[in-house]
């Protein structure tokens, strides 16, 4: 089978007649405008967020509110700094294995029994203080079940000094070690060790 070198196209043309239309006065009174009684394009959604409204914004007051309870009922039994850190260490067991994230932003926290209704949370920053809010009502309502008592209350410190977490490096840990054990220096001159 032999194929055409060349494939011819023919194109057919049709005219167009244009009828000039010509407009005098007395027909633009007669002229009605035809409307679409359903909107052509769809309504525009809102994606909820308008710059307009975050620039003119008020800031709003923040209302506390105060809950009253009465305490002639409230059970106020004793419980010790030993139920407090246990509980706390419980806690931080099960958040290791849980919420690996949530445990490494408040392994540093410190709690510490004030007196008999109140206990100081001491928290090293702020993003860690949010990370703790998630949780601390659930830890507090657990503790306050099982020590039975309901008038404990709760107290934030911001406490950066003593809270920070130092990295030990090889030659801090051996010169610590040096500190409980001095023959540990000898040996270190005996024998070079590399500590870098």
């Amino acid at each position: 089978m032999k194929l055409p070198s060349k494939i011819v196209v023919e194109e057919k043309k049709e005219e167009v007649k244009v009828n000039p239309v010509i407009v005098t006065e007395e027909s633009t009174s007669e002229i009605t405008v035809k409307t679409a009684s359903k909107p052509l394009s769809r309504p525009k959604t809102s994606s909820g967020f308008s710059i307009n409204s975050f620039i003119n914004r008020e800031e709003k007051q923040e209302v506390e509110e105060t809950i009253a309870v009465k305490s002639d009922h409230i059970q106020e039994h004793h419980f010790t700094e030993t139920d407090l850190q246990a509980e706390w260490n419980l806690l931080l067991m099960q958040l290791r294995t849980k919420d690996q994230f949530v445990f490494n932003a408040i392994k540093s926290f410190k709690l510490e029994k004030i007196d008999e209704k109140t206990i100081l949370v001491l928290y090293p920053s702020e993003s860690a203080k949010v990370e703790f809010d998630k949780i601390s009502g659930e830890f507090f309502n657990h503790f306050k079940r099982k020590v039975n008592n309901y008038a404990i209350t709760v107290e934030y410190k911001h406490d950066h000094q003593n809270l920070k977490i130092e990295v030990l490096t090889t030659k801090k840990k051996f010169d610590r070690f040096v500190e409980i054990n001095p023959l540990l220096k000898d040996l270190d001159d005996l024998m070079k060790f590399d500590l870098t």
